[in-house]
């Protein structure tokens, strides 16, 4: 299997990095809307608590422990509450929000 395309490595790496490339300029325009509608769900779509411990946790790099000792919570609540977040991100990203959000820009 030491010929498979899949394997870890630097070839594997190469390839990844060829390959994204070659695809952002053509879906640019794409992310550029995933990005809005994303920032627009986190503002609109998800709770408070739910918004302040996602982007502690993905925009500010902290630990999940980091987090806790921050908010006076458990490790596990901060936890729960990020998978809850993403969740309702994923829901609302991908049933139908992409036209209702679009709808607002016009």
């Amino acid at each position: 299997m030491s010929g498979t395309r899949y394997r870890r490595g630097k070839v594997y790496a190469a390839d990844m990095a060829v390959y994204s490339r070659q695809i952002a300029a053509d879906n640019s325009q794409e992310l550029s809307r995933l990005k809005r509608n994303l920032i627009r769900a986190l503002r609109e779509d998800v709770t408070e608590k739910q918004r302040q411990v996602l982007l502690l946790y993905y925009a500010e790099g902290m630990t999940m422990r980091a987090i806790a000792g921050q908010l006076g919570v458990d490790k596990s609540t901060v936890s729960r509450t990020i998978k809850r977040g993403e969740r309702r991100l994923q829901r609302c990203l991908r049933y139908g929000a992409e036209a209702y959000l679009r709808n607002m820009d016009e």
